[in-house]
């Protein structure tokens, strides 16, 4: 049995991506993404926020580091990868992070340097359903 491991997550930048060339000459840009939830909790509504850091390699990288802003809305798939290492005082330290495989910007800057949400923001993702079945006749099927 294969396991599985994807990432989907929709947020926004904390901070302006970074982006870093390592000594083989590959581009990785890193960024924050802050990722809220609400929820209810005796009729009250609360809200809850989550930050993940996103690795983002290559071309990919370049261009995120690029268009992309604090602030700014995204969608990102990716999947989990963690990191271990020893700091310099021989502590072993770890970090889990999205390593991206493709990301959608879902907010741009306009030349008055405003945030502007894209057309479609507000699209549920949610499938649709009629609100009544086809009903299909015998006649109807190839079989």
């Amino acid at each position: 049995m294969t396991d599985i491991n994807r990432v989907n997550i929709i947020g926004r930048c904390t901070r302006e991506p970074e982006l870093k060339t390592i000594g083989s000459g590959a581009s990785v840009c890193t960024v924050s993404i802050a990722v809220n939830r609400s929820y209810g909790v005796n009729g009250e509504k609360r809200e809850e926020v989550s930050f993940f850091n996103v690795v983002i390699w290559g071309k990919a990288g370049e261009a995120f580091a690029k268009y992309g802003f604090k602030g700014q809305r995204v969608s990102v798939d990716g999947r989990l990868q963690q990191r271990r290492w020893q700091d310099n005082d021989g502590n072993s330290r770890s970090v889990i992070e999205i390593v991206s495989d493709n990301f959608q910007f879902l907010s741009f800057k306009d030349d008055n340097h405003q945030q502007k949400e894209q057309a479609d923001d507000n699209i549920n993702y949610a499938p649709t359903y009629p609100a009544e079945p086809e009903l299909v006749s015998n006649d109807d099927l190839p079989f």
